[in-house]
């Protein structure tokens, strides 16, 4: 379930009004990193509504992971698998959520002292977790540019819910604390869940971008024809600036004879104020998006 669904998030900026090119209200929204840190480590999940604690939450997670790792991924596609391989496997993907790590990078990382743990491996239990729903691919955007960049076709993978993440690892919101980095990239797993859930109601598919020149950007909204939104994510509020240029300097690239005009340029943040800066770019605590 998405912020909004779960009760996190006001609504107030709607995705479906951005991409009509409406333009968002100022507002605010004041969630800690200490509980956005406790959100993301307890998870979406409908089960959880039940008034249980957090630890207890967080728990069952991990009950949840070690059931894939002893009978679910080797009922996917009828394959007997160790499951304490596959629980390295989730531990390496764990550590590179909302990356496009390449699955030989994750066989290298869950290998171990197990030699026989190869790319092909890897592939296979990839295979399964995506037919579990447990690991969902974000595809590379793909349009038309103006300039000579190459554009990368490496897809990013994320769990189904960024929970699954800190459960793979045995991480509590406090390990996120102390480690920003990572707090940053399930961060950014956790708004990428939330953005396909609103897209999926208006028939829109989320991607991401990556070029040649190292040029980045989050969350593509594609919405159809001339219908795209570009979205930058960042934890810390202090890098609105930053992500800001990036989204600009993306816009330039984009031919948009072709494709259109963005329908928004947006920067989602942990928290702080809502606003369209002088430049265009919309900036979007996350507790306030919505459908």
């Amino acid at each position: 379930m998405s912020l909004r669904e779960l009760g996190h998030s006001t609504g107030h900026v709607s995705l479906r009004r951005l991409m009509d090119g409406s333009p968002p209200r100022s507002t605010s929204s004041e969630v800690s990193l200490e509980a956005l840190a406790e959100l993301l480590c307890v998870g979406g999940w409908p089960g959880h509504l039940r008034r249980i604690s957090s630890d207890a939450a967080m728990l069952a997670n991990e009950d949840y992971l070690a059931e894939i790792c002893r009978v679910d991924i080797s009922r996917a596609g009828g394959v007997r698998r160790d499951p304490e391989r596959v629980a390295r496997f989730l531990q390496s993907l764990a550590r590179n959520t909302a990356t496009a790590a390449t699955a030989a990078t994750m066989a290298r990382d869950a290998q171990g002292s197990d030699a026989a743990y190869n790319e092909q491996t890897a592939h296979s239990y990839l295979a399964a977790l995506e037919q579990l729903m447990v690991v969902e691919q974000q595809p590379a955007w793909a349009p038309h540019l103006r300039s000579r960049s190459r554009l990368r076709t490496s897809r990013k993978r994320h769990f189904a819910d960024p929970s699954l993440a800190t459960a793979a690892l045995g991480a509590a919101p406090e390990h996120l604390l102390r480690d920003v980095p990572w707090f940053g990239l399930l961060f950014e797993s956790m708004v990428v869940r939330d953005l396909r859930v609103y897209a999926q109601a208006m028939r829109a598919r989320v991607y991401h971008y990556r070029d040649n020149t190292g040029l980045e950007v989050d969350a593509i909204v594609d919405a159809g024809p001339g219908r795209w939104a570009a979205f930058e994510i960042k934890l810390g509020a202090g890098r609105t600036e930053e992500a800001a240029k990036t989204l600009l300097t993306f816009a330039e690239r984009v031919d948009t004879v072709r494709w259109g005009n963005p329908a928004a340029l947006a920067v989602v943040t942990s928290t702080g104020f809502g606003y369209q800066r002088p430049d265009g770019v919309v900036v979007i605590p996350v507790g306030v998006l919505g459908p």
